[in-house]
């Protein structure tokens, strides 16, 4: 009698299985995704923080604004990290930047990085100058003070190149989640460029997930 060959191949519940489980992977990476994201934004928010409270610590100890604190050479004298310092401010009380040398290392930016570094309220090379000094953030744009978005009043720290998805949730969590209201704000940024702060974003138009942002809060 002539034999049979058996055919081989999967039967409908282990195909179900195998749909089961690409669903759950894709969930899971999905999952993964969302979660670095807002490891991301909370990365920046304790960037900022940071800033905000070395600011708070160094004027405790010098009784000076970082940035504003001078000469070059009083500060060189303090000895350690100070020596490699190449900038000072002119001590008038004043953090001098304006909106549009916030991300050029402009007035007093290079000081005021320089001068927390040296005193070990932040991290990095305390010689670092120009644009280097300006710390960077997780999404690879530019850290920096000075006035920050139209209508915000006193000193503030500002990042560029922050997507829509996380201005809004840093907004939120810091304040009330409204572009141009309270103590966090926004402007329109570019992609690839660490544009200035400038005139907040319309609050009816809110934060869009494939915008790019600078955001600034008050410190």
């Amino acid at each position: 009698m002539k034999a049979f060959k058996k055919q081989a191949g999967f039967t409908l519940v282990e195909i179900a299985i195998v749909l089961v489980i690409v669903g759950l992977l894709l969930a899971g990476v999905l999952k993964g995704q969302e979660l670095i994201e807002s490891s991301r934004a909370k990365n920046l928010g304790k960037d900022m923080d940071a800033i905000a409270a070395g600011m708070i610590s160094y004027t405790d100890r010098f009784k000076r604004t970082p940035g504003d604190d001078g000469t070059l050479a009083q500060l060189q004298a303090r000895g350690g990290t100070w020596a490699n310092i190449t900038a000072a401010g002119n001590n008038d009380g004043i953090l001098t930047i304006t909106q549009a040398n916030t991300f050029a290392a402009g007035g007093e930016t290079v000081a005021f990085f320089q001068h927390l570094k040296a005193a070990g309220f932040i991290t990095g090379n305390a010689a670092d100058a120009a644009v280097a000094a300006l710390p960077r953030s997780a999404y690879n744009g530019l850290i920096s003070v000075g006035p920050g978005v139209t209508g915000m009043t006193g000193n503030t720290v500002c990042a560029s190149q922050v997507p829509g998805k996380a201005a809004r949730e840093l907004d939120t969590n810091l304040d009330d989640g409204i572009t141009d209201r309270g103590n966090f704000r926004a402007t329109l940024g570019v992609v690839g460029a660490n544009t200035a702060p400038g005139a907040a974003v319309a609050a009816a138009t809110g934060y869009i997930d494939t915008n790019i942002y600078t955001v600034c809060r008050t410190m």
